[in-house]
């Protein structure tokens, strides 16, 4: 099991380390960047933002409300957040 574990740290170390962002590969929620967030599909955009929801309020966000807090951060990333803004800093709820 410890074998596993090691294996997949250091797999998640080389990738990080070869220029692949955190959130391309891990669900990073509220400290999405900005501009990893513009570039993600709708699927992935969706759960970072319910992972953000949930981690703050601590329970599982209402679709509509995923919905109105992905357009609220894409609106934010797209105007006045720059590429290294967290999404967690745009207006929501």
């Amino acid at each position: 099991m410890m074998k596993y574990v090691a294996v997949g740290a250091m797999s998640l170390g080389v990738l990080l380390s070869s220029g692949c962002s955190a959130s391309k590969v891990i669900n990073t929620g509220g400290d999405t960047r900005c501009k990893d967030f513009v570039e993600q599909d709708e699927k992935k955009q969706d759960d970072e933002i319910s992972k953000m929801l949930k981690d703050k309020s601590g329970a599982d966000p209402s679709n509509l409300e995923i919905s109105a807090t992905r357009l609220s951060v894409s609106t934010y990333c797209k105007t006045v957040g720059t590429p290294d803004s967290k999404i967690s800093e745009a207006p929501h709820g």
